[in-house]
């Protein structure tokens, strides 16, 4: 019989509510019953709700990442046309969600929660989006030495529009219970936005 990872459950659980209902919503009892865990079984995994809340914050990001750098790092793929797959798949995930859109993003749900109350979560969260923000700079790098984009571009700049206006976009995605703002956003992007020189 597989042995069953308890923390792992912990953790499932609670990215599902913290996504849903947010964190401070989020109960720790809540957690336990849905996933079947006796109550007194949580601080043996974690030492406090904020050490749970940032095992469920680097539980997204993880794979989250792995979502991103499926379509920014797409072997043989040109870089504009890798974003441009990127944003469809996100649409796309916003569209299928069977609650209407109600999740967003986990990350930028927990930073307008968070980040004025708890600097450790700030913290976290800002780092996170370091990293998100590396992905679209590098790809927009490369996209300027395909000559697919300005050459006068600041990729570093511009990869902070698309990471906000996308954090915007599923907000908007969320209130309006439709994808349809990623696709708006998607389509300015690409072109009016992430032009050549020469259109």
């Amino acid at each position: 019989m597989e042995k069953r990872d308890t923390r792992n459950d912990i953790i499932k659980v609670g990215m599902e509510l913290i996504s849903t209902q947010g964190y401070s919503a989020t109960g720790i009892g809540a957690v336990l019953q849905l996933a079947k865990v006796p109550k007194g079984s949580f601080y043996h995994y974690f030492p406090s709700k904020e050490a749970f809340g940032l095992a469920v914050i680097d539980r997204f990001a993880e794979g989250y990442e792995r979502f991103v750098c499926a379509f920014l790092q797409e072997p043989g793929v040109a870089p504009l046309q890798r974003l441009r797959n990127y944003f469809d798949a996100v649409a796309q995930a916003v569209g299928l969600e069977e609650d209407g859109c109600v999740r967003g993003c986990l990350i930028g749900n927990l930073g307008q929660e968070l980040a004025a109350q708890n600097e450790t979560f700030r913290l976290r969260l800002e780092e996170i989006f370091g990293v998100w923000l590396g992905h679209l700079a590098a790809t927009l790098d490369q996209a300027r030495a395909a000559e697919e984009i300005a050459s006068d571009l600041d990729s570093r700049c511009m990869a902070g529009v698309v990471l906000s206006g996308l954090q915007g976009a599923l907000l908007r995605s969320k209130v309006q219970r439709s994808a349809q703002p990623i696709r708006e956003l998607s389509t300015i992007l690409f072109d009016r936005l992430l032009v050549c020189d020469g259109r």
